[in-house]
């Protein structure tokens, strides 16, 4: 298991579910709280082969890891996810709310009502449906949720990922007003928004040409990776390095958008 070249010590011990964790972002997410010695709730859906994968690697570089499945478009799935992973480590120190996907590009001139709902809940319902339950067990010793957004909240997406982009602007204002609910119960509640990061969403959802133009507007000149976007999950997580940063949104997006 790669380790990171910082610790930070009071990630350690911490039991921290990853939804979406079995790849991309979600993947370096698990790798790198493990890492830091958190003990792992990775969850996944359908990619099966690569969560074991990958849970293999968190054990055999001695970490803690608890595999659990479920689909996030079904709130029943979302909220029994939770409740096994918190029951399985006894307690919850943190959520990372990683879980989503475009469900294909769809112009909003095509967009039926079936999309919208699948869209919005796997990306925008799913998020209160696990914070929801994962609430009553953070507020037993104060934690963490980092919600991830993205740069299509802001911009309002590429073609045919406006339902997208709209989901994920409504996981960052659901973040700025779950952190002014829960701080006062001791859970520093944030999010991420990476930009245009070579994952398999972009190798399921977009075409070589729509990449390159979407790199042509970035700064930094190359499209970000899954481990770019690791360092502002742990930063978020940790009361060490965060301890007075609550409802923001961190962008990753190597310049391409500066708002």
């Amino acid at each position: 298991m790669p380790q990171n070249t910082l610790s930070i010590p009071d990630l350690a011990g911490k039991a921290v579910l990853v939804t979406g964790a079995s790849t991309g972002i979600g993947a370096a997410l698990a790798l790198a709280y493990a890492a830091q010695k958190s003990r792992v709730a990775l969850h996944y859906n359908s990619s099966r082969q690569a969560a074991e994968t990958l849970a293999g690697t968190i054990r055999d570089g001695g970490g803690e890891v608890f595999l659990v499945q479920g689909d996030f478009s079904v709130p029943a799935d979302v909220e029994r996810v939770v409740e096994d992973s918190a029951g399985h480590f006894g307690r919850l120190d943190g959520l990372v709310n990683n879980a989503g996907g475009m469900l294909g590009r769809v112009p909003y001139a095509e967009q039926t009502e079936a999309h919208y709902d699948a869209v919005m809940d796997l990306n925008a319902r799913s998020v209160l449906t696990a914070s929801r339950k994962a609430i009553p067990w953070l507020k037993k010793q104060g934690g963490f949720i980092v919600n991830t957004s993205s740069i299509a909240a802001r911009n309002g997406a590429g073609g045919g990922a406006g339902l997208y982009g709209s989901a994920k602007a409504f996981v960052s204002n659901v973040t700025r007003g779950m952190a002014k609910e829960l701080i006062g119960f001791g859970i520093r509640v944030n999010a991420v928004a990476p930009g245009t990061i070579a994952t398999p969403f972009h190798e399921r959802y977009s075409t070589d040409e729509q990449m390159k133009g979407m790199v042509a507007t970035i700064p930094q000149g190359r499209a970000g990776t899954a481990q770019d976007c690791v360092g502002a999950y742990l930063f978020l997580s940790s009361d060490l390095l965060s301890g007075y940063i609550t409802g923001q949104v961190i962008e990753v997006n190597g310049g391409q958008l500066m708002p």
